[in-house]
Parts: C-alpha cells; sequence; structure tokens
C-alpha cells in the first residue's frame, strides 16, 4: 500500500465516521483528491475493517460505518425519555450562570417569584449547578453556582465564556426587566469572573426549547 493511498484511506474514513448519512460512491469521489480510484480506495478501508467491531458497508449504492453483525448479541443501547428543561428552571439556571454565587432569596428577588425546591432538585440532577459557601449574613443562607458540567454541556471553557450583552440581545434572549440594584455581587475565585460587571438586566440565556435533559 503506498503512502498516497494510505492518505487517501484516511480521508475517507474520516468522511464516512463524521456523516449522519451514508455517502454515496459519486459524494465520496467528491472529497478525495483528483485522479484518485475511488472504489479501490473504498474497498482497501472495507477490508481494513473487515475484522473489526465495525465494518464498511454498501446499502442501496451507498456506504456507511455499521456495527459488525456477529456483535449485535452481545450489544444494548439504552435510550432514556428526553423532556425540555422547564422555563422556571432556565430562568434559574441563567441567574446562577451570570450572578454566581447566588442565594435562593437573590434568586427569587432577580424572577420577582418564589422558587420551588423541585426548580433546583432539576437542575442537582442534571449536574449544572451546585451548593457553594454559606453567605456570611443573618441565617447564613447557602449560595448557588454552576458546575464543570454546565460548562461543558454548554460547549464554555470558563464563565468568561459566557454570551455578552450585545449576543444575547441579538438573539432575541435579552429579557429587559431590570433586577434589584442591591443584588449583592461577588467575584468567582474559580474561573475569575467578576459578575458585578455583568449588565443589570434579567437574562434568559437558557432556552427551555434548546436545553434538554434526561428524565430520571
Amino acid at each position: 500500500m503506498t503512502t498516497e493511498l494510505s492518505s487517501e484511506m484516511r480521508i475517507l474514513e474520516a468522511y464516512l465516521f463524521a456523516s449522519a448519512e451514508p455517502l454515496s460512491t459519486d459524494m465520496l469521489a467528491q472529497q478525495l483528491p483528483e485522479g484518485t480510484n475511488v472504489l479501490e480506495t473504498i474497498y482497501a478501508v472495507k477490508a481494513l475493517y473487515a475484522d473489526r467491531g465495525v465494518n464498511l458497508v454498501e446499502t442501496d449504492g451507498s456506504w456507511s460505518f455499521r456495527t459488525a453483525p456477529d456483535l449485535a448479541a452481545q450489544l444494548k443501547i439504552t435510550r432514556q425519555p428526553r423532556r425540555k428543561l422547564p422555563r422556571a428552571a432556565a430562568e434559574v439556571l441563567a441567574i446562577i450562570a451570570y450572578h454566581q454565587p447566588v442565594t435562593r432569596g437573590e434568586i427569587e428577588s432577580i424572577r420577582g417569584v418564589e422558587t420551588s425546591k423541585g426548580t433546583l432538585d432539576i437542575l442537582l440532577e442534571l449536574g449544572w449547578v451546585r451548593p457553594g459557601k454559606r453567605r456570611e449574613t443573618p441565617g447564613r443562607p447557602l449560595t448557588w453556582n454552576t458546575t464543570p458540567d454546565f460548562l461543558s454541556h454548554f460547549n464554555l471553557e470558563t464563565l468568561s465564556d459566557l454570551p455578552g450583552t450585545e449576543d444575547l440581545k441579538a438573539a432575541g434572549l435579552l429579557d429587559a426587566r431590570p433586577v434589584l440594584a442591591d443584588l449583592p455581587r461577588e467575584t468567582s475565585s474559580e474561573d475569575g469572573v467578576d459578575v458585578a460587571d455583568e449588565d443589570q438586566e434579567f437574562v434568559s440565556w437558557v432556552e427551555p426549547e434548546t436545553a434538554e435533559a434526561a428524565s430520571a
């Protein structure tokens, strides 16, 4: 096998792996360097995967990777039903993300309504929020912060990657209701984000239509 053919096989393999749908021979030919013997490359990849856990299979003139037939009895895929994140939970999550560390009372002051325990339980179950330090104020209320799983789910490296005010306005996700001017603000030492610099508006950043979670 020549070095050139090996490179062509890698390109073919990458496109087949990345595609959610089977690819026809003509479609694969468009992705390979000019002059490539497409069928030769396809069959070379097919032979390479012949004895592996996945095989390259042709179906109605199109190619895709499929699980090896002899492993079917050993594979079991379980799918949990999915539900959309309730509007209240989406609002609470957005407030925690932009104002953390924040207490339940402060969340309620921003939303203007009482926050049920079930709303926080949903976010705890998803692993997107966690309890933080208690506030050194009367009653020593518990504060709430987001988690690394929250950053991972929304494809953020740090809290500084949260959408800014202009981005939210452009997306139509900024609710103009003002938050209380005297709402305490602290700096998150974990990510180095000073939430006091955030715009003093309630941000409905997490839309319930787009944030989905697996049911318990």
